[in-house]
C-alpha cells in the first residue's frame, strides 16, 4: 500500500474553505470539487488498476492516498475523505458490491417491513472502523494545509439505494414503501437518520472539520413529499451535527423548484445544482447562510479551457462578492474531464480577488 507523501501547497486555503462556511469575508472565493478524488486523475486510474472499490474503502492508507492525490495536484481548498455513501447501509445488514457496468448493487433490499425491523444500528466505530482510521491520518497529512471534509449519504438517498437495491430512475419501488406503507416508511428513515447523525460525529471525533450530507436522489420527490417524508429527518440530522460544532453542508440536485425547502434543512450551506443561476439559487434560500455551487461538470469535462473559466468568471459574478460562497460543480467531476480544465478553473479564482 502507497505511503502518502505530504505535498500539499496554500496553507492560507485552511483558514479560507472554513471561514466561507460560516460566511465569513475570504481573501478570494474557495473551490473545491465533489468527486476530486476519481477517476479523472491518472493516479487513481492507477490505484484502481490495482485495487478493487470495495479494497480502497476498506484499506485507510489507499483511501488516504486518493484523499490527498486531487490536493497535491491543484491548489484546491479542500480535501475531502475518499469513501462512500454506501457502506453505511453493510454494517446495518446489507449487503453491498460494486459490479463493473453497473455501480453499486445491494443484494438483499428492503422489500417489506421486516426488512426494515431486522436493520442492526451498529456503533460506527464497529460498523465503519475503516473510514474513521483514514479520517485520523488524512487529518494528520493535511494538519495545517487544507482542512477535511466528512460526509454520509442523507437518509432519503441511503433508503433510495436500500429499497431500489441500487440506482432508479423513477423510484417506484421507493414511492411505493412511502405511499403504500408510510408506518414502514417512517421506521426505516427513524433508522437511518439515527445511523448518519452517529456516523457524521463519529466522523468529527476522528477528525473532519466539515461534514457534507449527499442528498443525490431528493430531486426524484415533489415538494409536497419532500417536506412530509424527508425534510423533517434532515432536520434531525442537522441538529446533531449542530452538537459537534463544525460547518455543515447540504448538498442535492435537481431540487431548484424547492430551495426554501432544502434550506430548512438549516445546514451552514447549500449545495446548488447548475439548473439555476447561483444568485437566484442564494435569494432562494436566503443571503444570511452559505451557497456552495454551480459549474455544470459537463461543461468543465467538455469545453476548452478558455470556456470554463468563462463560465466561472460569470458565477463569480453572479455570487457578486458576497461573504459565503464556496465554488464547486453542481455534482461529481466526471471521469473524463481534462486535467487541464481542472486546473484552468482553480487558477480561475485567483480572478476573484
Amino acid at each position: 500500500m502507497p505511503n502518502p507523501k505530504s505535498k500539499i501547497q496554500n496553507p492560507k486555503s485552511n483558514a479560507r474553505f472554513l471561514r466561507a462556511c460560516c460566511g465569513e469575508p475570504v481573501d478570494r472565493t474557495p473551490v473545491w470539487l465533489m468527486r476530486q478524488a476519481g477517476r479523472f486523475l491518472p493516479e487513481y486510474r492507477a490505484l484502481r488498476e490495482k485495487y478493487s472499490m470495495m479494497e480502497m474503502l476498506h484499506a485507510p492508507e489507499l483511501a488516504v492516498e486518493a484523499t490527498l492525490q486531487p490536493v497535491r495536484r491543484f491548489e484546491i481548498d479542500a480535501a475531502i475523505i475518499f469513501a462512500d455513501i454506501l457502506p453505511i447501509l453493510t454494517g446495518m445488514g446489507l449487503e453491498l458490491n460494486f459490479v463493473k457496468g453497473a455501480g453499486p448493487v445491494l443484494a438483499n433490499p428492503i422489500r417489506r417491513a421486516a426488512d426494515v425491523t431486522a436493520l442492526r444500528l451498529v456503533p460506527p466505530d464497529e460498523s465503519l472502523p475503516f473510514v474513521l482510521e483514514a479520517i485520523r491520518l488524512a487529518r494528520r497529512e493535511l494538519e495545517g494545509k487544507v482542512p477535511l471534509i466528512g460526509f454520509s449519504g442523507a437518509p432519503f438517498t441511503l433508503a433510495s439505494y436500500a429499497i431500489e437495491g441500487g440506482g432508479s430512475k423513477n423510484y417506484t419501488r421507493v414511492k411505493a414503501l412511502m405511499y403504500g406503507e408510510p408506518d414502514t416508511w417512517h421506521l426505516l428513515m427513524e433508522k437511518l437518520t439515527t445511523a448518519v447523525g452517529d456516523y457524521l460525529a463519529a466522523q468529527v471525533e476522528a477528525g473532519a472539520q466539515t461534514l457534507q450530507l449527499f442528498d443525490s436522489w431528493a430531486g426524484a420527490l415533489s415538494p409536497s413529499d419532500y417536506a412530509r417524508f424527508v425534510l423533517p429527518y434532515n432536520r434531525r440530522v442537522t441538529e446533531r451535527v449542530r452538537s459537534t460544532g463544525v460547518p455543515f453542508i447540504y448538498f442535492s440536485t435537481g431540487t431548484s423548484a424547492m430551495l426554501p425547502l432544502t434550506a430548512q434543512v438549516g445546514s451552514d450551506v447549500v449545495g446548488v445544482d447548475w439548473r439555476i443561476p447561483l444568485d437566484e439559487a442564494w435569494d432562494a434560500i436566503g443571503t444570511d447562510r452559505g451557497i456552495q455551487g454551480n459549474l455544470d461538470p459537463a461543461l468543465l469535462a467538455t469545453a476548452p479551457p478558455s470556456v470554463v473559466v468563462a463560465e466561472a468568471r460569470r458565477i463569480l459574478r453572479e455570487a457578486g462578492g458576497r461573504p459565503g460562497h464556496i465554488f464547486n460543480l453542481g455534482h461529481g467531476v466526471l471521469p473524463q474531464t481534462p486535467l487541464e480544465n481542472v486546473q484552468a478553473l482553480v487558477e480561475a479564482m485567483d480572478l476573484d480577488c
